[in-house]
């Protein structure tokens, strides 16, 4: 069977269009990455169903906390927001599953918004998850200072701000990405051709690796951290099983986007020549590249997945809901109700 060379649905990748090689050994010749024509296919079959999971499964959360008494909570308002973040990524995984299979064939400017969806959906979930780990330290640590905290007009501003910070950071991606030419395929990824190219990628990759993720998870550890130990000294605190869901929530996009960002900043070191790679070893990273950005792309579908199976409150805001539109009856909804009411007392929120 003949190999094709694995088109990796990212910027993270050797300039391609210009043939230029990763940093090696000086000894050694011209690196290429190959893989059989069977996984692009497994790939393109993941990027689908996650596609699936993930427009429905946020269509569903949107729909719940719009239509819940409870909608205008801080807590609701990000996690609202995160849906959408989640959702717009998702529409973008068709595009990627095409790819796998027979290439880029959606020319220049579609290249441009899909790779844009990628950062701009990556840099505003953090940033909401670091959005939602101050929120909740601000609610059970200064639970006083809190209330003017959560006017439901600040907390849209913020959010609004976060995807306009989301955006801005997106540009370089979206002024260096488009469509070039690989084994008789066309590939969609940034171009980068000369020294002058090559810095200005990797100036752009050490700013998301500290803007886009190393602040944020160091807001997001600081705010859990006292949290947790304020909870763990309060006898009978109630408002200890808001953090259920939101602790889930960030563990899923620590897993799903950590190893990525760990196997990118490798990467950054051997471009950077701090370290240096041999052919195996280049192959090796490249594959990491690969294989844990398909499991960050995945985590577009997970936290729906997550509310289902851990909020309480969410399963019961839904069947409220399916409920009044006559999908279900009320005799159900209510049995769910009663066997539940003990958890689903308070005003934390919808999805908790």
């Amino acid at each position: 069977m003949a190999s094709l060379k694995l088109k990796i649905p990212s910027h993270y990748r050797a300039n391609e269009t210009s043939g230029t090689p990763f940093v090696v050994d000086p000894d050694t010749t011209p690196c290429t990455f190959e893989i059989y024509p069977a996984t692009n296919t497994l790939v393109a079959v993941v990027y689908s169903l996650a596609c699936f999971l993930a427009v429905t499964g946020n269509l569903v959360v949107i729909i719940v906390i719009l239509c819940s008494r409870r909608a205008t909570l801080s807590t609701d308002i990000y996690l609202l927001h995160l849906a959408m973040a989640d959702l717009l990524f998702a529409v973008s995984l068709p595009f990627w599953a095409v790819d796998a299979t027979s290439g880029w064939v959606f020319g220049d400017a579609m290249c441009k918004i899909v790779i844009m969806f990628h950062e701009v959906n990556f840099y505003s979930g953090i940033l909401l998850l670091a959005c939602i780990s101050v929120d909740r330290y601000l609610a059970i640590v200064h639970s006083a200072r809190s209330h003017r905290q959560k006017r439901p007009f600040l907390i849209k501003l913020v959010c609004a701000a976060v995807w306009v910070l989301a955006v801005v950071l997106s540009l370089p991606i979206l002024y260096k990405s488009q469509v070039g030419v690989s084994s008789n395929k066309y590939i969609c990824n940034e171009d980068h051709d000369g020294e002058y190219d090559e810095k200005w990628k990797l100036a752009t990759k050490i700013c998301r690796h500290v803007i886009g993720f190393l602040i944020p998870l160091g807001v997001i550890v600081f705010c859990y951290s006292v949290t947790i130990q304020r909870l763990c000294q309060t006898k009978g605190f109630q408002k200890e099983k808001a953090l259920k869901v939101i602790i889930a929530v960030v563990l899923a996009f620590l897993i799903c986007w950590l190893p990525h960002n760990i196997t990118v900043f490798i990467d950054t070191l051997v471009r950077m020549r701090v370290t240096m790679a041999s052919c195996a070893g280049r192959d090796h990273i490249d594959r990491a590249l690969f294989a844990t950005q398909c499991l960050g792309f995945l985590h577009s579908c997970v936290n729906p997945i997550l509310y289902a199976f851990i909020g309480v409150k969410f399963r019961a805001n839904l069947l409220r809901l399916l409920a009044d539109k006559g999908l279900i009856k009320h005799t159900e909804e209510s049995h769910f109700q009663r066997s539940v009411r003990p958890s689903i007392s308070g005003t934390t929120s919808t999805v908790i």
